[in-house]
């Protein structure tokens, strides 16, 4: 990587406005729902301050009904999404983080939560987007 250059998050954030994201107040049939339009695999949770609090997955969501079987579907109406448990924790950074802190992070996680100075969610840096920009840092740099 060429080390006279500052790295800035920034470059690599997928913002907000074009990241799908879950409310923690919503039911964990309305989560079904935005699963199955978007075909998420896993996706962030914002409490009403727009900060992110945590990130869900089909397989949480599939373990959760495996646990609870036995009921109808209905049930998921009455279920809050922050209840259903979260196999693997999703860790985020301020936008103001090293790339060695992004890295360590986008090599166990399928993205990164990003947020600003006040604690608000502004977008996700995705691990593809990490591992391009170190192939255009090593093959061009």
């Amino acid at each position: 990587m060429n080390s006279n250059a500052p790295f800035h998050l920034v470059r690599l954030l997928t913002p907000k406005a074009m990241t799908r994201y879950l409310s923690s107040d919503m039911t964990l049939r309305q989560a079904l729902e935005k699963f199955a339009v978007h075909r998420f695999s896993q996706v962030p949770i914002l409490n009403e301050e727009g900060e992110y609090v945590s990130s869900i997955s089909e397989g949480d969501i599939l373990y959760f009904l495996k646990e609870n079987n036995g009921r109808d579907y209905r049930f998921t109406e009455g279920v809050n999404i922050m209840d259903v448990p979260h196999y693997r924790d999703v860790l985020g950074l301020s936008i103001d983080a090293s790339f060695e802190e992004l890295y360590r992070l986008a090599l166990n996680q399928n993205y990164i939560p990003i947020s600003d100075d006040r604690n608000k969610f502004i977008g996700i840096v995705k691990r593809k987007d990490v591992f391009v920009y170190l192939k255009e840092e090593y093959c061009h740099g």
